[in-house]
């Protein structure tokens, strides 16, 4: 559709024109892409694009291609729109993300128009992380879970994240039998039910961050899940994508201190109760780390992220769910 993206270029900024100069990656299961363009005269510089582009057949990676998939993916895109146009702007600087400059839908195509974090500053990208450079994202979303805390999801996911139950019956139903399958929606309960509830990024992996130059400062992309719940969800998924097991063993324990330190220092000027708020978040830890363990029995039962340190949080997990009961 390049009509559409250039077009919009052009009327979102001064430019007379806009050129595509490089490919950034391949959305999703073929959905579309995201690419760097040149604004002309080239003194206005650079902006990103993410063009949807739904496929007439699906070639999911893991097979994965059934209706619900499809329907599943371009709400994601719709809600990521409406993050863009309604809640972007809420972000303060200790929780950046692009700024959003224009959004265009034309019969199923969608393009969103965004500010290019690599010419602000933003350009470095890790796949894993030293504790300090892991410091930069916990802050980023300490922040953003204190900037959003009690907000009602208005247009987002109800509950955000990729993995939520609700919307992966295919997986689940792919699950072998287990406690962990028996439990999931007491689990999914355990997360949607807590008082403390905020926005959630929904993928906040450590390839969803960028970094400046020296990793002290980061900013967010895609944000085609976020929603309600409870942070830990995020910050749970957010060790998984960046440690391996022994490194989860080392670091992890002491990075919570920091982001329940970082979260309470965010919340000084609201009226809530840091104390009690860390209190049940603690709890939910091990539930958050083993509702995505159990998304990836379903989707990926042989996965890197299933090793000794997960398993020992869903043994936590299941102890806290089975003594609920008795």
């Amino acid at each position: 559709m390049p009509d559409l993206w250039k077009s919009l270029a052009v009327n979102q900024t001064l430019a007379q024109d806009a050129l595509k100069l490089e490919t950034i990656q391949s959305l999703w299961s073929g959905y579309g892409e995201i690419f760097r363009l040149q604004l002309i005269p080239e003194s206005l510089g650079s902006l990103i694009v993410k063009q949807v582009t739904p496929p007439t057949s699906e070639h999911h990676p893991r097979g994965w291609n059934t209706d619900r998939s499809q329907l599943r993916k371009l709400r994601s895109y719709e809600v990521e729109s409406y993050w863009y146009t309604q809640w972007s702007q809420h972000c303060n600087d200790q929780c950046r993300v692009a700024k959003h400059i224009g959004s265009a839908t034309e019969n199923c195509h969608s393009v969103i128009l965004l500010e290019d974090l690599d010419a602000s500053g933003y350009f470095q990208r890790h796949s894993q992380l030293l504790p300090t450079q892991a410091k930069t994202c916990l802050n980023w979303l300490a922040h953003f879970h204190a900037q959003f805390m009690h907000s009602t999801a208005n247009g987002l996911w109800p509950i955000g994240s990729y993995w939520h139950l609700d919307t992966r019956p295919d997986e689940y139903a792919a699950m072998k039998p287990g406690k962990i399958k028996t439990h999931a929606h007491k689990i999914d309960q355990l997360l949607n039910n807590c008082e403390y509830q905020t926005i959630v990024h929904g993928d906040a992996k450590v390839a969803n961050f960028c970094f400046n130059k020296n990793s002290t400062k980061a900013a967010a992309v895609d944000f085609q899940y976020v929603g309600g719940g409870c942070g830990m969800k995020d910050v749970a998924y957010f060790f998984g994508s960046c440690f391996n097991e022994h490194e989860c063993e080392q670091y992890v324990p002491a990075l919570l201190d920091y982001y329940f330190d970082t979260l309470s220092d965010a919340l000084t000027d609201r009226d809530i109760n840091t104390l009690t708020l860390e209190e049940e978040w603690r709890k939910m830890f091990a539930p958050a780390w083993t509702d995505f363990h159990r998304f990836l029995l379903g989707w990926m039962p042989g996965h890197a992220k299933i090793h000794s340190y997960t398993e020992s949080l869903a043994l936590e997990t299941l102890a806290l769910v089975e003594g609920q009961n008795k």
